[in-house]
C-alpha cells in the first residue's frame, strides 16, 4: 500500500509511471477496479459458478489475465516516456541532478527517480556520478543530441496548434542596429496603416526561440538557411566606403587600395578593410592599427561625425546618404549576406505575419540599391 501511494505521489510530479507498471498485477490483485465492464462481467460469472463444485475460484491474477484478453496490449501503445527524457536532457545540461531539477521545478529526488526509470527503460545506464558532477556514458552523450532536437520538434509542433497562436501583438525579432538604421524609420508606415496590429520588437544577435519566447516572425542577417523555418528574401547588403561629403570634397574618392592613404580610416572587425580590396567577404579581424569599433551604429556615428572613412553596411547608411549626412566614396561590394524574412512555415496562415510580410517585401522592392561610383554627388 505505501508503495503504491510513493509511486502515484511521485507521478504528481511527474515521474514516468515505469514502477507503477512493474506493481500493477499486485496492485490490482488488492484494489480490483469496479469500473470495467470486463472486469465486472468475469465478477458477475464468478458469483454463478460459486454454485459448482467442480469450479474453481477466481483469484485477483485471473481478473488481470482475462481483462488482458479482453483489451490489446499495452505494448500495443508503447508511448516514449517523454517527462523522464525532459528530466535527462536537464540534468545532462547542467551536470547536476539538483540543478536539473531546479531548472524544471521538482525536487532532486523526483528527479533522481526520472532517470532512474529512464535508464530502466532503456535497460542501459545513462549517466554517472563523479562526486557532486553528473557525467554523460557514451550511450547518454549520443542519446542526450537526439532527444533534444525531438523535444523541440514536440513543442514546436504543440505551439503551432495552439488556437490562440494568431492572436494578440505581432512579435518581431530582429537585429539591434538594423532595427534603429532601417526598420524604426520605416515602421510608422506600417502602423499608421494598419492600427489594429500592436508590434512588439525584440532584438538579439542569436536567433530567437519562436516557441518558447513567442516570437511570430523575424528579419535576419544571413544565407537564407535556417533549419525548419520559411525564409524569404528581402534584399542584398553591400559594403560601402561613406565619409562626410566636406570630407569626400578635400580627399577625393578612392577606386584601389591605395587611395585609401589619403584617408584615416575606421574600422570594424564585422566590416573589415580587406573585404573592400578583396572585393568579398572577409574573415572578422580587429587591426593592427587605427581607431575601431565593435559595432555596427557607432562606426555609422563616427563617420558622420567626421572622424574618418568607415566600410559601412548600406542597409545602415542608406538614409543617412539620401539626406546629405554622408556620402559614398568608392565603389559598393555585395556582400554574401541578405536580410531575409522568416518565421515558422505554420505562422504564415496568421493574418498579422501575412500581413506585415507583406508589407515588408513592399518596402525591401523599393529600397535603393547604392549607387556607382560614378554617380556619386560631390557639392
Amino acid at each position: 500500500m505505501q508503495l503504491i501511494d510513493k509511486i502515484y505521489e511521485e507521478c504528481a510530479l511527474g515521474v514516468y509511471d515505469a514502477q507503477i507498471e512493474k506493481h500493477r498485477p499486485r496492485a490490482l490483485q488488492q484494489w480490483p477496479s469496479t469500473s470495467s465492464p470486463a472486469l465486472s462481467v468475469t465478477a458477475s460469472k464468478t458469483k454463478r459458478r460459486k454454485a459448482e463444485p467442480s469450479a474453481r475460484a477466481t483469484t485477483g491474477v485471473d481478473l488481470v489475465q482475462r481483462a488482458n484478453a479482453r483489451t490489446p496490449s499495452r505494448a500495443t501503445y508503447r508511448r516514449a516516456p517523454l517527462a523522464s527524457l525532459r528530466v535527462f536532457v536537464a540534468v545532462a545540461e547542467h551536470r547536476s541532478f539538483t540543478r536539473g531539477a531546479d531548472a524544471l521545478g521538482i525536487s532532486t529526488s523526483a528527479a533522481s527517480l526520472q532517470v532512474q526509470a529512464l535508464e530502466e527503460y532503456l535497460g542501459v545506464p545513462l549517466l554517472r556520478r563523479n562526486g557532486r558532477r553528473v557525467e554523460l556514458t557514451q550511450v547518454g552523450e549520443r542519446l542526450r543530441p537526439k532527444v533534444q532536437q525531438a523535444l523541440a520538434d514536440l513543442e514546436r509542433a504543440i505551439d503551432e496548434a495552439r488556437s490562440d497562436r494568431g492572436s494578440g501583438p505581432l512579435r518581431v525579432t530582429t537585429l539591434a542596429f538594423f532595427l534603429a538604421q532601417w526598420l524604426l524609420p520605416r515602421l510608422p508606415k506600417f502602423t499608421t496603416r494598419h492600427v489594429s496590429i500592436d508590434v512588439q520588437i525584440h532584438t538579439s544577435v542569436q536567433l530567437a526561440d519562436f516557441v518558447t519566447t513567442g516570437v511570430d516572425a523575424g528579419i535576419r542577417l544571413g544565407t537564407g538557411k535556417w533549419p525548419r523555418l520559411h525564409s524569404q528574401k528581402l534584399f542584398d547588403e553591400w559594403l560601402v566606403p561613406v565619409c562626410t561629403p566636406a570630407l569626400l570634397r578635400r580627399n577625393g574618392p578612392i577606386a584601389k587600395a591605395d587611395d585609401l592613404k589619403r584617408y584615416k580610416l575606421l574600422h570594424s572587425p564585422h566590416e573589415p578593410w580587406t573585404a573592400w580590396v578583396l572585393e568579398g567577404d572577409a574573415d572578422e579581424a580587429w587591426p593592427g592599427a587605427g581607431a575601431a569599433f565593435d559595432d555596427a551604429i557607432t562606426i555609422v556615428r563616427a563617420a558622420e561625425a567626421g572622424q574618418g572613412l568607415a566600410l559601412a553596411m548600406w542597409s545602415l547608411v542608406a538614409d543617412d546618404v539620401t539626406m546629405g549626412r554622408l556620402a559614398v566614396a568608392g565603389r559598393a561590394v555585395r556582400s554574401a549576406r541578405a536580410y531575409y524574412f522568416i518565421c515558422p512555415p505554420a505562422h504564415l496562415a496568421f493574418e498579422k505575419v501575412a500581413t506585415f510580410r507583406e508589407w515588408l517585401a513592399s518596402e525591401s522592392a523599393s529600397f535603393p540599391a547604392p549607387p556607382v561610383i560614378g554617380r556619386v554627388g560631390v557639392d
